[in-house]
Order: C-alpha cells, then sequence, then structure tokens
C-alpha cells in the first residue's frame, strides 16, 4: 500500500513548477505585529518554506534582495491597526502587495492558531490568488496618504470627544453624570459633593478645557471644508466625515457596491427550500455606518418628501404605533438608500432634486 503524504500544494502547482518558463513568482504571507513580523514564503509551485520571524527593517531588507534577483514577488497580510505602511514600503521595492480583510485563517477548523500557521494560510491564500482565483483574498482598498491625512482629522476630534466627557470621574463616585460638569461657569461649584471629590474634579478641569478647546478648532477646521449648497438637513460636519470616509465616489461602478461598503445591507443564511435574512452585515466602514444613520434621523425630520423617507413614514413618524425593532430596520432601510443616493449625486448621475432632496 502506497502512503498519501499532504503536500498541501494549490491546483495544478506541481505541473505549473514543471512548465512555467523564466523564473518563478514568489509569494509572501505576512502575519504583522508592532515589532516584528512572522513571514512564510513559497517560491512557484512548491511546498511553504517555514516561517521565519524579523524584525521590521530586517524584513524589508530581505524583502528587497528577493525582488533583486528578478523574481516576481507578491505579499499579503491582514488590515490591522498598524496602518498601511508596510503595503506602501513593499510597493516602492516593487512588490505587489495586498491588504486583506482579517479573516478565520484555520480552514481545516483544527483550532491551531499560531503566527507561523496564519502567515502558511495567508501564503497559500496569496498562491491561489495570483493563479487567477480571485476570490481567495478579500482585499481591503488602500487609502492615498492624501485620504489619510483628511481622515486622521475627523478621527482625532472623535477621540478627543470621547476623551472630554469624562464620565467615569462622576461614575466611580457615585454621582449621575453632569454633562459640562467642568465648564468655566461654575459647574463644579454647583455640584453636590464634599470637598476633597470638588478637588479631585478641579484636578481634571484645566485638561477637560484644553480638549474643548482643540476640538472646537478641530470643528471649525472641518465644517469651513464642507462644499456649499449642501441638502437641508445634511450638515457640514457630517458631509465632511461621509466624503472623506468614502475618498474617492468613483472606485463604486454600481449601487450593491457602496450599499455593500455601509455594511448596511441584511445578512443571509440559505440553505435548500430555507431563505433567512438576518440582521446587517457591518461589514465595511463603521464609521461612515454610524454617520449615514445619524443622517437618516435628520432627514426624517428636515427632508419629509426625500423618496425613503415617504416610504417609511408611517413607521418613522413621530407617535407611530411601531415597535423599536421595525424603527430600526426602517431607518437602516433609509440609511442604505441615502448612501446610494449620495453616491449618485457626488458622481453626477442624478442631482438632489431629482432625488426628493430640497437644498
Amino acid at each position: 500500500m502506497h502512503s498519501i503524504t499532504n503536500t498541501e500544494l494549490s491546483s495544478h502547482e506541481e505541473t505549473r513548477g514543471q512548465f512555467n518558463g523564466g523564473r518563478c513568482a514568489i509569494k509572501i504571507g505576512i502575519d504583522v505585529h508592532q515589532d516584528f513580523y512572522v513571514v512564510v514564503e513559497q517560491v512557484g509551485g512548491t511546498n511553504p518554506k517555514p516561517a521565519q520571524r524579523f524584525h521590521k527593517q530586517a524584513f524589508l531588507h530581505w524583502a528587497a534582495k528577493l525582488k533583486q534577483s528578478g523574481a516576481e514577488v507578491h505579499a499579503v497580510y491582514e488590515a490591522c491597526g498598524f496602518g498601511f505602511s508596510l503595503q506602501r514600503q513593499l510597493t516602492a521595492l516593487g512588490i505587489v502587495c495586498h491588504v486583506v480583510c482579517p479573516q478565520k485563517l484555520d480552514e481545516r477548523n483544527k483550532r491551531m492558531k499560531t503566527d507561523g500557521l496564519d502567515a502558511k494560510a495567508l501564503c497559500l491564500r496569496l498562491d491561489r490568488f495570483v493563479q487567477g482565483n480571485r476570490d481567495a483574498l478579500a482585499i481591503v482598498r488602500v487609502p492615498s496618504e492624501e485620504e489619510e491625512r483628511s481622515r486622521a482629522i475627523h478621527r482625532q476630534r472623535e477621540q478627543l470627544v470621547g476623551a472630554r466627557k469624562g464620565r467615569s470621574l462622576m461614575v466611580n463616585h457615585g454621582l449621575d453624570p453632569v454633562q459640562n460638569w467642568w465648564s468655566r461657569n461654575g459647574g463644579i461649584a454647583a455640584l453636590p459633593v464634599p470637598q476633597w471629590m470638588r478637588e479631585l474634579f478641579l484636578n481634571s478641569q484645566p485638561i477637560l478645557l484644553a480638549l474643548q478647546e482643540k476640538i472646537a478648532a478641530l470643528t471649525l477646521q472641518l465644517q469651513s471644508a464642507a462644499a456649499p449648497n449642501q441638502p437641508r438637513g445634511l450638515g457640514k460636519m457630517t458631509s465632511v466625515i461621509i466624503d472623506r470616509e468614502i475618498g474617492d465616489w468613483r472606485r463604486f461602478n454600481n449601487r450593491r457596491q457602496i450599499a455593500s461598503y455601509t455594511g448596511l445591507c441584511p445578512g443571509e443564511y440559505s440553505s435548500g427550500n430555507t431563505r433567512l435574512q438576518s440582521c446587517v452585515t457591518k461589514h465595511g466602514n463603521p464609521r461612515l455606518r454610524a454617520a449615514l444613520v445619524e443622517l437618516a434621523w435628520r432627514l426624517v425630520r428636515f427632508q419629509p418628501n426625500y423618496n425613503p423617507v415617504v416610504k417609511w413614514r408611517k413607521i418613522l413618524a413621530k407617535g407611530a404605533l411601531a415597535t423599536g425593532a421595525a424603527r430600526k430596520k426602517a431607518i437602516v432601510a433609509v440609511a442604505r438608500q441615502l448612501a446610494v443616493d449620495l453616491w449618485r449625486i457626488k458622481t453626477g448621475r442624478l442631482t438632489a432634486e431629482q432625488l426628493g432632496l430640497t437644498i
């Protein structure tokens, strides 16, 4: 009886190595960490090599040597909190680098997860992708440096607003949160607390006041960048946030792509004769999704003739006899259609007036 060995090769890898002319392509799967990278390399259709661990600069030097050998080099890593600097550095070396959505890489459900196994799984998926299977990787669009700079402003403002609240200081001492308790107009003096606790609040007051000044300056900067003649209810801040989170509206080819990017489409679990639609996928940009839902609620008030608002008016109107779940479902539908309509406006397909929006 002949033993069967599992070589974990992609389809046609053995024959590909025999008949491909020229140099074999090199594929690199990278598991990214703050101080180091774990890397698995595959040359042509051979088995992936054992995982290697590099410090950042050492890895770039190693990758540059691979490229200088004249081979076609591809790399992949999962999107993470360390940004897209690695993708840009590898691209500058002439390496084709993809960033993909974080996902479960244990395809065989072995319940084994290590940096080396993750890098190997990414490398094998990259091999299938390079050979033409475009479903092997869920590619993330890498924003330009200019897009990242513009996004950073409102994202920093969002962080400062979260830090300014100071709710925990009051809650930790058994007090109901008081809005703007740190303001200069005597908010702290009016709090019914002992003197020792008031001194703690006074220690935090200068920090929160400084945060408020920074937030006000960023707010003015963002609002001044808003385009004129916005539809009624679409505030300057919201319009800038939506535009900058999208980046380039023209990168979407149809309404399904923009709706999917928002993550406001219903999920689906269907098998045989059973078809079940679940809650929204939340796949995509969470900041964009939050801005669209907030804007949708404003349009219910300020744009009563907007087609989606008219469609869902019986559920969303003030005092309507509808459950909270029904109202949430309706406002998500309005937000999803709003994203599609904003795409139509930004790409010149239709005007705001044609969509029932009042300027």
